[in-house]
């Protein structure tokens, strides 16, 4: 099973012709609103794949949490672990896309900022099972459960996005670090790594010091991976004619590779089928909707090569 320790908010998407420079206002040509956050996001990819999926977040007493719930179940995640807030709405997150496909975001927490570890129970965290965090939750929750997990049998995956420090004494309760590119040069300057915008020294940087596999996505450019003993892997993107959307394709690609972890795929395996995931949910307009299942994977999975070794 694969537990998700995460958020969960409403998005509102809004499209552009282009973005708005400070002070200037422009006109959205349309606009809709559907279920993510970077936990809700990761558990349904996860769940698509056909792995037992739940989800542990806390939502609002409101009617965005109703709709996100209900999205989960008909998904068939697993939603007792959500818990309900007295006091705080649900997240919000604003996600503004132009006629390229890029994004620009602003997340309200919301009922995100009270979800607690004690919402996981022991019994779930034993070898076998995954757990899957983010950054978009309080850290010192994150960290509790991550020690829990680890003490207790269970493999850890942390998508360490939004970039937000973390103390080094966490990482070794980490086996699995996965961040895109951008976020990788902001925790290499917070941590004190002098390696510039080698994305590949970064990963190896981080995987010998955490003594955990740390895998960096490159958008267009595809991903690297690398072990602690210094063995890693490249893959590159999907080719795509065409991105409607890239909002979500890096959650895609983290619910994925670990579900496919979890199946027993090796890591390089799981990058190729992860990868293609992702780039499958950028052909289509939305973040969760556009979230391809097994079978859209497996008519794919020939359009690109396999992880070549670094």
């Amino acid at each position: 099973m694969i537990i998700v320790f995460g958020s969960l908010n409403m998005d509102m998407h809004m499209g552009v012709n282009r973005f708005p420079q400070v002070g200037e206002t422009i006109l959205s040509f349309d606009y809709d609103m559907s279920p993510g956050g970077k936990g809700g996001n990761q558990a349904l990819a996860a769940a698509r794949w056909g792995v037992r999926t739940a989800m542990v977040g806390k939502i609002g007493d409101d009617g965005y949490g109703v709709r996100i719930l209900n999205s989960l179940r008909r998904n068939e995640v697993m939603t007792s672990g959500i818990a309900k807030s007295d006091t705080l709405p649900t997240g919000l997150a604003m996600v503004v896309t132009d006629q390229g496909g890029q994004n620009q975001m602003i997340v309200a927490s919301g009922a995100n900022s009270e979800l607690s570890a004690e919402q996981v129970p022991d019994e779930i965290l034993k070898p076998g099972n995954y757990v899957l965090f983010q950054m978009e939750v309080p850290l010192i929750q994150n960290i509790e459960v991550m020690v829990r997990a680890h003490k207790r049998g269970a493999k850890t995956v942390l998508n360490l996005a939004p970039a937000i420090k973390i103390p080094k004494e966490a990482l070794p309760y980490i086996d699995y670090l996965i961040l895109n590119e951008l976020e990788a040069g902001q925790i290499a300057g917070s941590m004190g790594y002098n390696i510039g915008r080698d994305d590949v020294a970064f990963a190896q940087t981080m995987a010998r010091d955490g003594q955990l596999t740390c895998i960096v996505t490159l958008g267009a450019r595809g991903a690297v991976a690398m072990l602690p003993e210094g063995r890693g892997w490249r893959i590159d993107a999907m080719p795509l004619t065409r991105v409607v959307d890239t909002a979500g394709a890096g959650d895609c690609f983290c619910g994925t590779l670990t579900a496919l972890l979890h199946e027993g795929f090796t890591l390089p395996e799981a990058m190729k089928w992860a990868s293609v995931a992702g780039g499958l949910c950028c052909t289509k307009k939305g973040t969760q909707e556009a979230y391809p299942y097994r079978g859209d994977v497996e008519e794919h999975i020939g359009s690109l090569a396999d992880a070549r070794q670094i």
